[in-house]
C-alpha cells in the first residue's frame, strides 16, 4: 500500500473510532483498501471497545430450527421453495418445547426460534409456544427469526412474550436486493418490517452475507451506513456460502478475512451491539468462530435442534455441527472460547451500556 493511502486509511480509522461514523465514500475507501495492517488496527480498537462493555464474556444462544418449509424463493438459499431436493420437516410445538427444556438444563437463557416462512406457524400457534416457554422458563429471552410478517403479527408475538427479532436485511442497496430475490419480494417491505419491529419495542437484529453475488464495496458501504443509522441491537453477518441447488451454486464464497474486517468495523460503529460469530464463519474455516470473537464478536449460537433434522436445515453447503448432541455442541464451544481467553456465561445476554432492557 502506498504511504499516502496508508496514511488516509489510518486517518479514517481514527475518525471512525472517535465518531463511530464515516461518510458513505469513506466506508467505501476503507473497504477498497483492506490490508492486514488496517485490520490489525481495527481489531485492536474493536477488542478494546468490546472489553470495556462485555469484558471476556461470550453470550450463548440456543438455536432451534423449527422448520425448513418456506414460501419464498430467494436465489441463494438452500431451503428456497423451488428446491425439490430439499427434504422438508417441521417441528411440532411439543418438540420445540422439549428443545427449550433441554437447553435450559444446559445453561441457555436465550432461545432463538428460526425457520423458513412456513404458513403452519400462525400467530396463534407461535404465541402458544412462546407463552409456554416463558411460563416454564421466565428468566429466559426468546428471539424469533421467522422472516417477514405483518405489523399486527409482530405485535401479537411481542405481546405473547417474544423479546427479540432477527431479520437480516441482506443488503441496503435496492438494486442489489433485487438481484438476490425474486420479483414478488420487496426491498421496501423488508426495510419496513425492520422499522415495525423497532416501533414495537423488540431488540432488532439485521445483517447481511459477506461476498454475496453482485456485492460491491459500494453496496457494503451502504450496509455499514445503514447499521450506523439504524443502530440495531444485534447484527448477524457471515460469509456467503453457495448451495448446490441454487442458481448461485458456482459463485465464490465470501472470505474469512473480509468477514472479520467487517465485524471489527461494526463493533466500532456501534460498540454495545450483540454480534455473533456465526456458524457460516465456522464452516469456511475450522477456527472461524474463534477468529470472529477475536475480531469483536461476542455471541455464539450452538444448535439445540433435534439431531435428525439438522442436516435438513441447509441454507448453504457443508454446514458444521449437524451431528452433535446439544450437550456436545455446548461443551465444544465452551472449550473453544476458553482456548482464546473468553468464557461462555449463563445469562440472557442483554445489550449493555444502554438504557434499554427487554
Amino acid at each position: 500500500m502506498k504511504p499516502q493511502i496508508e496514511a488516509r486509511i489510518e486517518a479514517l480509522i481514527g475518525k471512525l473510532c472517535a465518531n463511530h461514523s464515516l461518510e458513505l465514500d469513506e466506508y467505501e475507501c476503507l473497504l477498497e483498501n483492506y490490508s492486514e495492517g488496517a485490520f490489525r488496527l481495527l481489531k485492536k480498537h474493536a477488542q478494546k471497545l468490546r472489553h470495556e462493555i462485555y469484558a471476556h464474556e461470550i453470550f450463548v444462544r440456543g438455536l432451534i430450527e423449527i422448520s425448513n418449509i418456506c414460501k419464498n424463493n430467494c436465489y441463494y438459499c438452500g431451503i428456497r421453495r423451488d428446491n425439490s431436493n430439499c427434504e422438508r420437516y417441521r417441528l411440532t410445538p411439543e418438540q420445540i418445547l422439549e428443545c427449550s427444556d433441554e437447553g435450559y438444563d444446559l445453561g441457555f437463557r436465550t432461545f432463538v426460534l428460526q425457520g423458513g416462512e412456513d404458513s403452519y406457524f400462525t400467530d396463534a400457534i407461535l404465541g402458544g409456544i412462546i407463552r409456554e416457554i416463558k411460563s416454564r422458563h421466565p428468566d429466559c429471552a426468546i428471539t424469533l427469526s421467522l422472516g417477514e410478517r405483518s405489523f399486527e403479527s409482530y405485535r401479537f408475538l411481542r405481546e405473547s412474550g417474544a423479546d427479540r427479532y432477527l431479520l437480516r436485511h441482506e443488503t441496503a442497496d435496492e438494486e442489489h436486493y433485487n438481484k438476490l430475490h425474486p420479483s414478488e419480494m420487496s426491498f421496501t417491505n423488508r426495510m419496513q418490517c425492520l422499522r415495525n419491529l423497532r416501533e414495537l419495542g423488540y431488540y432488532v437484529g439485521c445483517g447481511f452475507m459477506v461476498g454475496s453475488p453482485f456485492q460491491t464495496n459500494k453496496t457494503l458501504a451502504k450496509d455499514l451506513k445503514f447499521i450506523e443509522q439504524f443502530k440495531p441491537e444485534m447484527c448477524g453477518i457471515g460469509p456467503f456460502i453457495p448451495h448446490k441447488d441454487t442458481q448461485f451454486r458456482d459463485y465464490k464464497a465470501g472470505t474469512l478475512e473480509l468477514t472479520c474486517y467487517l465485524l471489527s468495523i461494526i463493533r466500532i460503529i456501534h460498540p454495545p451491539i450483540l454480534l455473533p460469530a456465526t456458524t457460516a464463519l465456522g464452516t469456511i474455516d475450522k477456527l472461524g468462530r474463534e477468529l470472529g470473537i477475536l475480531a469483536g464478536a461476542n455471541v455464539v449460537m450452538p444448535n439445540l435442534s433435534p439431531v435428525n433434522v439438522r442436516k435438513k436445515y441447509e441454507l448453504y453447503d457443508n454446514k458444521i455441527c449437524t451431528g452433535e448432541e446439544s450437550a456436545q455442541c455446548r461443551s465444544c464451544l465452551n472449550n473453544r472460547m476458553l482456548s482464546i481467553g473468553y468464557e461462555i456465561v449463563t445469562s440472557r445476554g442483554d445489550l449493555r451500556n444502554t438504557e434499554r432492557r427487554v
